[in-house]
């Protein structure tokens, strides 16, 4: 069974909860083990991954967090940047499930994060497991 690191930029903690919340039922459904990590801030969720993949210890990483649009350009540059930051760590080898979510009002940040409703959490952790399956299907260590 795998070992995924889930990396939460905690800045909205109600919807960090619940977006781990996914996450965590659908790695245990698997059978799959975890450890949480909290940065700053979504910025800082690919340079967490890359730091825990010298170590060895995780298998695949789930990357959680929440980016609301605001009155300025800091939503692109996150949103953006984030996600640049963790495809190029996937371009490198790594199996990440990508649930940074980046929305315009907290009311759809509520229905996505809730695993009754959308449950990106979940999805962005059978990401990761689909990721590694294929690592496994391509004989990639």
């Amino acid at each position: 069974m795998a070992h995924i690191l889930i990396v939460e930029a905690r800045f909205y903690a109600h919807l960090n909860d619940m977006l781990i919340d996914g996450v965590r039922s659908a790695l245990e459904a698997e059978g799959h083990s975890h450890e949480v990590v909290t940065v700053p801030g979504a910025l800082e969720v690919p340079a967490a991954i890359a730091l825990a993949d010298q170590n060895g210890r995780y298998d695949g990483y789930v990357a959680l967090g929440v980016v609301i649009r605001g009155e300025t350009y800091h939503f692109e540059v996150v949103s953006n940047e984030s996600a640049r930051g963790i495809m190029a760590l996937t371009l490198d080898g790594l199996a990440i499930g990508n649930g940074i979510l980046t929305v315009e009002d907290e009311e759809q940040a509520l229905a996505r994060a809730d695993k009754t409703r959308k449950d990106k959490g979940g999805e962005a952790a059978k990401a990761a497991l689909a990721m590694l399956a294929l690592k496994d299907q391509f004989g990639v260590a």
